[in-house]
């Protein structure tokens, strides 16, 4: 069976092993499409995107058009003369134009099971809202928001301790993987498509600011969830003395609770409690605003907390 000449699509981290495994599948990968060079860091440096810095190390040519509905960069699609294209956490959505121009079409790397989670913060929205399983979707690309064909699906248990940077990482293998299957299965002709069911879709919004601030006054559990799922990055976080206070790793323990929620409690050897509207979080790794990144023993020490002090 011949393999199809692939036009690979993809920005972020969650794309790398989708791009190494059809490289080490020695599939015939004619070039890369990612985003621009940004901004980033304290320096507000140009920074490469992960995908363009994999590439460059498989001698692959790379593209960064601003806009992919630019004709110039159009022009380019057809000129290449794709058989498939694979796109993978890419960052813009694809006109109809570059989604029907491959005679094996598009094919997209979804890190939910569809029609649950589409958009563009699946695995952290999937563990915030208490998922105990998830998985990945390989999915036929149509011009809706992730509401294509499904091809393949595989499922996975969310661990209870699992954050959002440990699923990240597992789905982007996971993934990787189905996403050969698939591919297989489109160059024998053998793939079966199934409509998604529209009655099923649970919408992931881009994450805000907003998203990530505490609310002392809800479960523990739906925190310690909202903790994992902002972990470790860009972080859940409310304020300590007027400073941010980023939290990555905390538990829930649902015992009685008579203080304000938000109010410091003690210090356990399973964390810092602090109270909640039904028991209290138990805070293990945090960062104040100026610190590194610490356990809250080695915070304690060097930082002394007025008693019942609240946080928020």
């Amino acid at each position: 069976m011949t393999k199809p000449r692939i036009l690979f699509m993809g920005t972020p981290a969650f794309a790398l092993p989708a791009l190494q495994m059809l490289h080490n599948s020695s599939y015939p990968i004619i070039a890369v499409v990612t985003q621009p060079d940004r901004p980033a860091g304290r320096g507000q440096k140009e920074v490469a995107p992960p995908v363009k810095l994999l590439a460059q190390k498989f001698g692959l040519p790379v593209l960064q058009p601003p806009k992919v509905k630019d004709p110039s960069f159009l022009e380019t699609v057809y000129q290449l003369k794709p058989e498939m294209i694979v796109v993978a956490a890419y960052g813009q959505i694809l006109p109809k134009a570059i989604i029907d121009f491959p005679p094996l079409r598009c094919l997209n790397i979804h890190p939910s099971l569809l029609p649950k989670y589409r958009g563009a913060a699946p695995i952290n929205w999937a563990i915030i809202r208490g998922e105990t399983k998830t998985g990945v979707t390989i999915m036929h690309m149509d011009e809706g928001m992730d509401s294509g064909d499904i091809l393949l699906q595989q499922e996975t248990a969310i661990d209870a301790a699992e954050n959002y940077g440990q699923l990240h990482d597992r789905l982007a293998s996971q993934g990787a993987a189905l996403l050969i299957a698939a591919i297989g299965r489109m160059s024998a002709g053998t793939a079966l498509r199934k409509p998604q069911d529209e009655s099923g879709v649970i919408f992931a919004p881009r994450l805000k600011k907003e998203t990530g601030r505490i609310n002392w006054s809800s479960h523990a559990g739906d925190i310690v969830n909202l903790i994992r799922g902002l972990s470790p990055e860009p972080a859940a976080y409310t304020t300590l003395e007027g400073k941010t206070l980023k939290i990555f790793t905390a538990s829930a323990g649902n015992d009685d609770v008579k203080d304000t929620p938000g109010t410091i409690g003690e210090q356990t050897d399973r964390g810092l409690a602090v109270a909640a509207a039904d028991g209290h979080v138990l805070l293990k790794e945090i960062q104040l605003a100026g610190k590194r990144r610490m356990s809250v023993d080695d915070f304690l020490r060097g930082h002394r907390l007025n008693p019942k002090t609240i946080l928020g």
